[in-house]
């Protein structure tokens, strides 16, 4: 029997290789097996296009240095946003600061990656300590002009407007009741500031909140939202490699009712079912 174990990771457990792998030892030798760990665009991105093989030194979410992996292949770069702006490198919501959290580092990858050849970006938003409305990322991405001369796609985990960013996603980065009010109308303030400089409608745009409105930021400068899993999916040929299985094998650390609403499980399912119809 040909299998595909192609699982997300069990977040705060295991990498979705990890998981894949010993998925793979646990069936044994008597089957024909083939493995692709899988993401929505937050954390495993990278290991799902085949792990890092880059490594730079930015600033992190709190202003102190990181060491942030990301990849480079040809003129391709995969930037998981997560390890330059993550909620883990903030030391979790008990030690985060959800007002000055910033993506300065996401956007430094970003320019190290163009610096180094890099013409389509990928960037995985996922995992933020966030909620600045992308306004670091741009910030370390000046002159902008040099953006005409890349397409950035910005994989989203989430379908969150810009604005509702806060009230969602902030309490999970550490923000009071509060300051979840403050970053509301910071939100809404960097918006109208998009619209009037560049003309683009950010406040209106489904997933333009991701990664606490990274993912807006980064299209008022003409990046294109996509579906993290859909994103992933494609780059990978999952539908080829589900096609040629005869048993698929997924799954993440907490199966729910949002697995089934764009996340990797109900993707995957959802392709191997219309795989039967052909």
């Amino acid at each position: 029997m040909r299998i595909l174990v192609a699982p997300d990771k069990f977040k705060g457990t295991a990498s979705a290789q990890t998981v894949a792998e010993s998925i793979r030892t646990a069936l044994g030798d008597d089957h024909e097996i083939l493995i692709q760990p899988l993401a929505d665009g937050g954390e495993g991105t990278i290991e799902a296009f085949g792990g890092s093989n880059r490594t730079d030194v930015v600033s992190g979410p709190l202003n102190s240095p990181v060491s942030a992996q990301w990849r480079l292949h040809g003129d391709t770069a995969i930037i998981e946003m997560a390890q330059a702006s993550g909620l883990t490198l903030a030391g979790g919501l008990e030690d985060n600061d959800p007002i000055a959290a910033s993506t300065i580092g996401t956007g430094q990858l970003i320019a190290m990656a163009i610096e180094r050849g890099a013409r389509n970006i990928l960037v995985g938003a996922g995992g933020s300590a966030t909620t600045d409305g992308g306004l670091g990322a741009l910030e370390a991405l000046y002159p902008l002009e040099r953006l005409r001369e890349v397409s950035i796609t910005v994989a989203c985990d989430v379908a969150t407007r810009f604005v509702e960013a806060a009230e969602i996603f902030g309490p999970q980065k550490g923000a009071s009741p509060s300051q979840v009010r403050f970053l509301k109308r910071r939100l809404e303030r960097v918006g109208q500031i998009y619209l009037e400089e560049r003309g683009v409608d950010v406040l209106k745009m489904e997933m333009a909140g991701a990664a606490g409105g990274l993912a807006g930021g980064l299209a008022s400068v003409g990046a294109s939202l996509v579906n993290g899993f859909n994103a992933v999916s494609e780059e990978v040929e999952l539908l080829d490699l589900i096609e040629s299985a005869d048993l698929v094998i997924t799954g993440e650390g907490n199966v729910d009712k949002s697995s089934f609403e764009g996340k990797v499980v109900g993707g995957v399912l959802k392709l191997a079912d219309e795989t039967k119809t052909h």
